[in-house]
């Protein structure tokens, strides 16, 4: 079995955490590639991940973000991934580091469920024509940059549009990221087995301005109207951006790829919303 590796170099305890690895490695019988900016932490020498190594599994080490940036390291291999959690919250990691052990003999066990999620192509059309964004499994945002002020977009879906939007940005979210950027902005939770994609205005300026919930199937095309050609940009999984420019459109749809996602153990989805996000009232929890 081979095992990629994808760590947070700015996580304290990362060094000790890839020397259980190795020994995970050697007990189970399965071999280990990592991702280059990890590479010097090891307790010995490991072979770097490339684009063409053959995977069973990806691992990673960090929280939400580092799962993030490991499915873009496998760029639509439909390779699983086996999210630990070093950082605060991990909602969409599915195990804690103190139980690392546990998750290799249960991945090496078959005692695992594979979760299949939505992911987003976009493209970017612009006086050049149309150029791709990599693919993303949260969520696409076009937002203001540095300055305050509010922006205009005109949201259109499936070539009937929607409206015209005043607002900081629009935020286009699988379910997968229903629960990021696009909740935070009173956008609806959808449950990951849900074929939908959530349009979610951020600060709006209007009262009568919802989210929205479309079809999977649904193309969505967002028009920058705005004249400040200095200060918007799209970001895809909050980690990489780029920037737009009066007139240019965002068009976002449904890829054809999937990534799937490792789950390990009974937990439910509404249970780590309820144990992450602080869902409910306080009477099920224990007094402290």
């Amino acid at each position: 079995m081979n095992v990629g590796v994808v760590g947070n170099s700015l996580f304290a305890g990362i060094r000790e955490t890839l020397t259980r690895v190795f020994a995970a490695a050697q007990s189970h019988g399965f071999a280990i590639y990592t991702e280059p900016d990890i590479a010097d932490l090891w307790p010995s020498q490991v072979p770097l991940l490339e684009k063409s190594q053959p995977l069973d599994l990806l691992v990673t080490f960090g929280g939400d973000g580092t799962l993030l940036r490991g499915a873009h390291v496998l760029a639509g291999r439909q390779v699983p991934i086996m999210g630990v959690n070093t950082g605060r919250v991990g909602f969409l990691t599915t195990a804690p580091l103190d139980r690392l052990e546990d998750a290799f003999g249960a991945f090496v066990g078959g005692d695992y469920e594979v979760e299949s999620r939505l992911v987003l192509a976009t493209t970017i059309i612009d006086k050049n024509g149309e150029g791709p964004l990599d693919f993303t499994l949260n969520d696409i945002v076009v937002h203001k940059g540095g300055v305050a002020r509010v922006l205009r977009f005109r949201v259109v879906v499936d070539d009937e549009v929607v409206g015209q939007y005043s607002a900081d940005g629009i935020i286009v979210a699988t379910p997968t990221g229903s629960t990021a950027y696009s909740m935070s902005a009173g956008g609806p939770i959808v449950v990951p087995g849900v074929d939908a994609l959530v349009v979610t205005a951020i600060c709006p300026h209007t009262l009568a301005v919802r989210p929205i919930i479309v079809p999977s199937s649904a193309v969505i095309r967002i028009e920058h109207l705005s004249p400040y050609t200095d200060s918007v940009l799209v970001s895809y999984d909050g980690q990489w951006d780029r920037k737009l420019e009066h007139g240019n459109v965002v068009c976002v749809r449904t890829a054809d790829a999937r990534v799937k996602m490792v789950r390990l153990g009974t937990e439910g989805f509404f249970d780590r919303v309820r144990s992450k996000l602080q869902w409910g009232d306080l009477s099920d929890r224990e007094k402290v």
